[in-house]
């Protein structure tokens, strides 16, 4: 303060010193009136005063600047200390003047520890030449910051022994004539160890996926290759470091490339996560050979940081996809077979019913009338004849029926003679005269044109519906319908009976049912039977429809 009044006295006194000086020089000079000595001090005075309200004003505006200073100073304090990576500063010769909160919890120092010490405490031993060297080259640029260490990660020293990995950046300012250097610091141990557990976790999914048995590939929104693995490799014939950065048409025939490739845009847009490619058919997918295979795969996409990414599942099925082959093959021969035996033994049939209609019946009936002449003139007083003739007569009847109840069984003439419909008509009346079950038919055309073959698969499907109702039903009434349109042939009997479980249709040695799927199956339809304990049962068969042995 005093120091600050005297700056402020100074040029006063030297004004007043100049007008007593004046005076003297005019009273001396002969200027010795009184008013000349008056003006002349008045001036003096006027112009000390001026000259004090100058120099006030810019004592004034320097107490402005040095506290404007102080509160620059103060809020750069501020910033520094609540920084929260570390913050160091020093001098030329590289001892410490700043070092903030931060830094005393990252090095572990309290800060009057460090405080004119040298940067070296920081420092491990064996980098301290390299960066007091590397802090004097700074030095000598026009550089005002930079990154220190390049592209490597710089080593510290904590108070307990401890090195630890650091980021810094370096500045360099010059202030009163001196050069200052300011180091900003940040401890990235939690950083790298958490890039140490994701690179192991990475590896060790690399491991688990190249181990993988399915090929997986990865791909971006390009649909260009990312990853690549073991399997993969072995299956599409294609080394990893070829694949990886290719096309993912590589992998696709021509023929399917611009159709996959609007597939796997269209799954990004919707929210779906995975889902199997192709629905219910297989994929192609193409060697490096040029060899064409089949292959399920599903696909799967994942928004990240870097984009969308798409990964794909693939499983080569060529082994799967033959074996299929072999057994759709084999399944149509055997339906083949199947048909042919069944034809044959249909025509088997017809052929021993014919016989035994025709030749073992007409010999039958040749007896017969053999008999009834012969009761014509049979010798009187013969008591035991008449009675055998009655028992042989009879048993000749007996035989005739069964001749053609056999014959029919195997092959109902009528089926030939007169058509499916007269034949069916013909099964009905014979199994309500059996049974005393009503059976209700409606035909939707007068008129079936389908072949023979299939018009005895339906003849033979009904005669065996109704033999499981007339066995099992315990039925009062049957409707049975048949319906014929362009493409198919449908055949209903529909029953009021007891109705069974699945487990009763399952019962060893129960072929009925059995005996109706395969019948259906050998002409390329289907039958199913729907029931319930207590509510009827329903056999329903269909077959694709054969015209003149064709399909239409």
């Amino acid at each position: 303060m005093a120091g600050r009044l005297l700056l402020i006295l100074a040029p006063i006194l030297a004004l007043i010193a100049l007008t007593v000086a004046l005076a003297l020089c005019a009273w001396l000079l002969g200027w010795y009136r009184t008013e000349m000595l008056v003006a002349a001090t008045g001036a003096g005075v006027l112009l000390a005063l001026l000259a004090v309200a100058a120099l006030y004003g810019q004592v004034r505006q320097r107490q402005e600047a040095h506290q404007s200073l102080r509160n620059v100073e103060a809020r750069v304090d501020d910033i520094v200390e609540a920084a929260m990576d570390p913050i160091v500063t020093i001098d030329e010769q590289q001892t410490i003047l700043v070092f903030n909160a931060a830094a005393e919890k990252v090095f572990e120092w309290p800060r009057e520890a460090v405080i004119g010490q040298p940067l070296d405490k920081l420092i491990p031993p064996q980098f301290r030449d390299t960066h007091k060297s590397h802090i004097e080259e700074f030095g000598t640029t026009g550089i005002t910051s930079r990154r220190m260490g390049g592209q490597t990660v710089l080593t510290a020293l904590r108070a307990n022994g401890e090195e630890f990995p650091i980021e810094a950046s370096i500045s360099q300012h010059t202030e009163d004539g001196g050069k200052l250097f300011t180091v900003i610091v940040r401890d990235i141990s939690e950083r790298l160890r958490g890039e140490m557990r994701l690179a192991q976790s990475e590896a060790r999914l690399r491991g688990v996926l190249d181990s993988a048995m399915d090929a997986i590939i990865t791909i971006d929104e390009r649909q260009h290759v990312v990853f690549f693995n073991t399997a993969a490799e072995a299956m599409f014939g294609c080394p990893q470091q070829d694949a990886v950065g290719a096309p993912l048409n590589w992998l696709i025939p021509d023929r399917f490339r611009g159709a996959h490739g609007e597939h796997v845009r269209g799954f990004g847009d919707t929210p779906t996560s995975s889902r199997r490619m192709g629905g219910q058919r297989l994929v192609t997918g193409l060697r490096r050979n040029g060899e064409e295979f089949p292959i399920d795969a599903s696909i799967s996409q994942l928004s990240g940081p870097g984009g969308k990414f798409f990964t794909v599942i693939l499983r080569d099925v060529t082994a799967r996809a033959q074996a299929e082959e072999a057994l759709r093959r084999s399944r149509e021969e055997l339906r083949e077979l199947g048909a042919a035996a069944n034809q044959a033994r249909e025509q088997e049939k017809s052929r021993l019913s014919r016989e035994l209609h025709d030749e073992l019946g007409q010999a039958l009936t040749a007896l017969q009338m053999d008999v009834a002449w012969f009761k014509q003139r049979m010798p009187q007083g013969e008591p035991a004849l008449p009675a055998k003739l009655e028992r042989m007569e009879a048993l000749l009847n007996t035989t005739v029926a069964a001749t053609r109840r056999i014959a029919a069984d195997l092959r109902p003439l009528v089926l030939d003679d007169l058509g499916l419909l007269a034949a069916i008509e013909w099964l009905t009346e014979s199994f309500t005269q059996r049974t005393g079950v009503d059976c209700e038919i409606k035909f939707s055309s007068k008129d079936l044109d389908i072949s023979e073959s299939q018009a005895s698969a339906v003849f033979r499907t009904i005669q065996e519906s109704l033999n499981n109702v007339a066995k099992h039903a315990h039925a009062s009434r049957v409707e049975l319908a048949i319906d014929q349109d362009d493409s198919q042939i449908k055949i209903s009997v529909r029953d009021d009976g007891v109705g069974f479980t699945p487990q009763e249709a399952r019962k060893p040695r129960s072929f009925g049912l059995l005996g109706l799927r395969e019948r259906a199956s050998m002409l390329g339809g289907q039958a199913s039977v729907i029931t319930s304990p207590g509510k009827g049962t329903r056999i329903e068969v269909s077959f694709p429809l054969e015209r003149n042995g064709r399909a239409p």
